[in-house]
């Protein structure tokens, strides 16, 4: 279970008065009757529960994703708009389709992890093989595989004997939960929201960020059905709601997606407090209950030298440039500092074709608050940056002598790529590039592994033993670990060990829609090529797919449409409406 915070303050501050105080009592009094029904709710009741938010959010999913798109400056007709169609209502209908599948094996007397493979992976673990588990994900998202990791000493049969969490004991209510909901990503709260109800049992007061509040009318028609029996209340403002929520005693549970210094204010004070220095110093802190948390960081690009075609150097740059520009930067998982052998010999080919990619990606707004002086203390912290698209992205080049301290201590949150350089070739450049990673870049929440198929057979175990080396919550070989995040079925969060002293990428993880226990990462595994070079794959060691340019890349020329039309397609199960999507996505 995730650290809590520790009860043995001698002094507690009184909740912050706020102005919208008699609206929040309203609402948690509401929930307090809420959770004593979900408590009563079986599991059945419960799955045919997510049946009827699932027709809501439907009917709603098109105005959310034009709602987000315009609130993040894409007009329509921008190439990029379909990143909040995967961003949004996909992520959130294709979760409550996992977790009605879990519920329904449960009220049946089955487990989730009935009929799903695990064996061995290295160190003693057991592995998951968590994605694909439907047919039309193996068709959709051809050669992609998603596998969760348990930490060491974890059995098969202990797996599959506590796959369920909550939903193994539902009549026990687990009082309210807060959520402060991320401002980046529009599923996010809505993830967490969901995790809270059936990981926990938890009813949710979600308090949205102010970057969402055009949102929230959406959200309220949207999830009616979890408003409507008081398991959900949805309530806006600045911090100082935030605050006055994390201190009320009605609340038993905050769960927050956001930056650590926001954290630690949460739990510890202000930042420069004299009091927040003394609870520090004593290990008291202000937040007397227990606290989860995903927190990003500054995420590593390993790419691992090979022998590269020019159309292997172009797709793994654009793959690359999406990693960092996708929602504008405004990401905790965008890639952050590309890790490069000196020695590879097609390095100086590889940079030429990353700088022509990230330059050329469809221009958008840098949108989140305070992105202006991010940008501004990259250009400060490296004169000799490269800047695109108007003076709004920042590609950092370094040699072995550059100060990259910056650069991978900074989460920017904001379209500024680097690249290191380290020595060595095959097994000895994967295993510093590892430990580079570990060591030298802060957080741990995800970490991304480029390698060519010949490479990745050549290096055989070795090549999983560094895999499982990094220290990372998500993992994506030959992926961007943003694929974890949108695949219900695996795991979102830091990797495990952090304390509310040193809380890193977080504490905790969520989505879990197979609701295991003691995890440990998530790691994804993609194809190398795209449809048709994937081709090779059959003749010789790598992965298979039929499918072309993926629609997340910011360079796929029918993103925005084959986005929508996955979605669409989650929302109907209109095949002849897919068919055409298909098409469309030949044509990235």
């Amino acid at each position: 279970m995730p650290p809590t915070a520790k009860t043995t303050a001698p002094s507690r501050p009184k909740t912050p008065a706020v102005e919208s105080a008699p609206i929040l009592e309203a609402a948690l009094a509401e929930l307090e009757t809420g959770s004593t029904v979900w408590a009563h709710l079986t599991l059945g009741q419960r799955a045919r529960l997510l049946e009827r938010l699932r027709a809501t959010v439907v009917a709603h999913a098109a105005e959310w994703a034009d709602v987000a798109a315009t609130s993040k400056g894409l007009e329509p007709g921008h190439p990029l708009r379909g990143e909040e169609w995967l961003g949004g209502p996909y992520g959130v209908i294709t979760a409550l389709d996992a977790y009605h599948r879990t519920l329904t094996r449960l009220a049946t007397g089955a487990g989730p992890l009935d009929g799903v493979k695990m064996d061995a992976a290295p160190g003693g673990r057991v592995r998951v093989h968590a994605f694909p588990l439907d047919p039309i994900d193996s068709l959709l998202l051809s050669g992609f595989t998603g596998e969760v990791w348990l930490e060491p000493g974890v059995t098969q049969a202990q797996a599959a004997r506590e796959a369920g969490l909550a939903q193994l004991d539902p009549t026990a209510p687990g009082g309210i939960g807060l959520v402060l909901g991320a401002g980046n990503v529009t599923s996010i709260p809505v993830l967490d929201v969901l995790y809270e109800l059936l990981a926990h049992n938890r009813v949710v007061i979600l308090k949205v960020n102010p970057t969402q509040d055009a949102l929230v009318p959406v959200f309220e028609r949207a999830f009616a059905p979890l408003i409507e029996p008081g398991f959900l209340r949805i309530v806006s403002g600045g911090g100082d709601v935030g605050a006055y929520l994390t201190q009320h005693d009605e609340v038993a549970h905050v769960h927050i997606t956001g930056a650590a210094p926001t954290f630690d204010t949460i739990v510890w004070g202000a930042a420069g407090d004299a009091a927040t220095a003394r609870r520090r110093s004593a290990g008291t802190p202000l937040l007397a209950k227990p606290i989860t948390s995903e927190l990003g960081g500054v995420s590593p690009i390993i790419v691992v030298p090979g022998q590269w075609t020019e159309a292997d150097l172009r797709y793994q740059a654009e793959h690359i440039a999406t990693m960092r520009l996708q929602n504008s930067g405004h990401n905790c998982i965008a890639g952050q500092v590309v890790i490069s052998s000196s020695d590879w010999d097609q390095r100086d080919a590889f940079l030429a074709a990353l700088q022509k990619a990230y330059a050329e990606a469809p221009q958008r707004s840098v949108w989140y608050p305070r992105s202006d002086s991010k940008l501004a203390a990259a250009a400060s912290d490296y004169p000799a940056a490269r800047w695109y698209a108007d003076g709004t992205r920042a590609l950092v080049e370094l040699d072995a002598d550059g100060d990259a301290t910056a650069l991978e201590q900074t989460e920017y949150f904001a379209p500024v790529l680097g690249v290191v350089e380290l020595p060595g070739r095959g097994q000895e450049f994967l295993d510093r590039a590892v430990a580079h990673a570990n060591d030298r870049l802060v957080g741990t929440l995800g970490a991304n592994v480029l390698i060519d198929p010949a490479t990745q057979a050549a290096l055989g175990d070795g090549f999983e033993r560094a895999v499982a080396d990094l220290r990372y919550g998500a993992i994506a070989i030959n992926g961007w670990t943003a694929f974890a995040f949108l695949q219900p079925t695996l795991t979102w969060g830091g990797f495990p060990g952090a304390t509310i002293d040193d809380v890193g990428s977080g504490i905790g993880v969520v989505h879990n829609a197979l609701l295991l226990d003691r995890v440990e990462r998530t790691v994804v595994r993609g194809p190398f090529r795209p449809f048709p070079r994937s081709a090779s794959a059959i003749v010789r060691p790598g992965t298979f797919s039929v499918l072309p340019k993926p629609p997340w890349f910011v360079t796929s020329r029918t993103g925005a449409a084959v986005s929508e039309g996955f979605t669409r397609f989650h929302m109907t199960h209109d095949w002849i409406g897919l068919g055409k999507t298909l098409l469309e996505a030949f044509r990235a």
